[in-house]
């Protein structure tokens, strides 16, 4: 299972920058004072006028290169999210290294704004050695964040948005599911059903998604109880007031309340973290608003259709019914519903092939993706897989009435429009 964490506010994002400015401008005003003290000797060979003019300058720079750096950051922000799901936009707005290099930038502009006071101070006619190092290394890390920057900025091309969520996707099946060769938990549903209910977690709040649950914790808690915690919302869920979280059954005695809140995790959108469904829901968002009229670029959609058949390839080679956890005696203690094969794929079909129906290049791709799964996942997933490559068929069947067009769009074909597969007789 993945490692549990609990997500920041979105406040901490301008609580970074706020820690660089503060810091860089008590600097500026403290270090030159105790420079002058410690190294009276160390003394730059800079003029005042010279240091004065490439204080001003780098000041200057700084905050008209921040201003602009960030105005078409942002722009390119918001406009990159009328491409694709503004969910996954987010992402990358709120990726540290946007913090930080907005931190860097700053601290860079106050450091040599506060500097200047250290610049003959006292008429010495001095310019301190050290104190203009400080700003130099500023400086380059100023530009060194803002190459890391443009870097991140160009994770907005959409087949790089792709591979992102399609690796956000990967690290989260690698991380809790095991491999079918593995051994696994096991049903126990017979034993939750003969157990009471004995205490109901009530959510009263706003509305929150359910990032992440503390598996450790919970079943320490229902362990220490006697019980087990029967977890009603899965992660993803979007919970409202007085919506029940979770119910604790055969419990001896009552679970604190606050020990169960803390160890869900609560926030304003869902996260990657324990989350299979959200990497397949970002590409499927993509791919539905690459085939909408006003966007109509099949290509896109193909492209997250690669995406979401690696995402299910490996799924069908892992053991989906992990939702059982128990402690170290081997006695049931958490419950967790999470999503079964049959959930998996029509999350990853029916929208794009709703969307995509009138699309010759999306039809053929959808049908060489599902003869590949057929062919790589185990015999008893393959029903699943049988029955969406007959909705593929009813559904090319109903959008092509031309039989020339309608043979066309039931090839399989990886690049939608490029060579398609010569099936054989047999």
């Amino acid at each position: 299972m993945a490692v549990f964490r609990r997500y920041p506010r979105q406040a901490t994002a301008w609580a970074i920058p706020s820690v660089y400015a503060a810091v860089a401008l008590a600097a500026g005003l403290i270090f030159p004072r105790f420079e002058s003290q410690i190294f009276p000797g160390l003394v730059s060979p800079l003029s005042v006028s010279t240091a004065t003019a490439i204080y001003s300058s780098i000041a200057s720079g700084m905050i008209t290169l921040t201003g602009i750096v960030f105005s078409l950051t942002f722009v390119m922000v918001q406009f990159s999210a009328t491409a694709y799901s503004p969910r996954l936009v987010m992402w990358i707005a709120r990726d540290p290294v946007m913090s930080h290099a907005l931190g860097v930038f700053t601290a860079t502009f106050l450091y040599a704004i506060a500097g200047l006071a250290g610049v003959d101070r006292g008429g010495s006619g001095k310019v301190p050695s050290v104190s203009a190092w400080v700003e130099v290394a500023l400086l380059l890390a100023s530009v060194g964040m803002f190459v890391a920057l443009i870097q991140r900025v160009g994770l907005l091309q959409v087949n790089r948005m792709l591979v992102f969520t399609g690796d956000q996707g990967r690290k989260v099946v690698a991380t809790i599911y095991p491999l079918l060769t593995q051994a696994s938990a096991g049903p126990g549903t017979d034993e939750l059903r003969s157990l009471p209910r004995t205490q109901t977690l009530v959510h009263h709040a706003r509305p929150r998604s359910i990032q992440a649950v503390d598996i450790a914790a919970l079943v320490k808690a229902a362990s220490a109880s006697g019980g087990v915690i029967q977890m009603v919302a899965a992660v993803g869920d979007t919970i409202v007031e007085s919506m029940p979280l979770l119910h604790v059954r055969g419990a001896r005695a009552p679970v604190d309340e606050g020990t169960l809140m803390r160890a869900i995790a609560l926030g304003d959108e869902r996260t990657f973290e324990q989350d299979p469904k959200y990497a397949i829901r970002l590409l499927v968002d993509i791919a539905i608003k690459a085939l909408s009229p006003a966007i109509n670029d099949p290509t896109t959609a193909v492209q997250a259709l690669d995406q979401i058949e690696d995402l299910l390839l490996r799924l069908g080679q892992r053991h989906l019914d992990i939702g059982k956890y128990r402690d170290s005696a081997g006695a049931l203690r958490l419950v967790i519903p999470f999503p079964t094969w049959d959930d998996l794929l029509r999350l990853a079909f029916d929208e794009i092939c709703a969307c995509g129906a009138t699309s010759v290049q999306v039809m053929r791709r959808m049908n060489a993706l599902v003869a590949d799964l057929i062919l790589a996942v185990p015999d008893e997933r393959r029903p699943a897989l049988t029955y969406w490559d007959g909705r593929l068929k009813a559904t090319i069947a109903r959008s092509f009435p031309d039989g020339e067009e309608r043979l066309d769009a039931m090839k399989e074909d990886r690049q939608g429009l490029g060579v398609p597969r010569q099936l054989s007789p047999d």
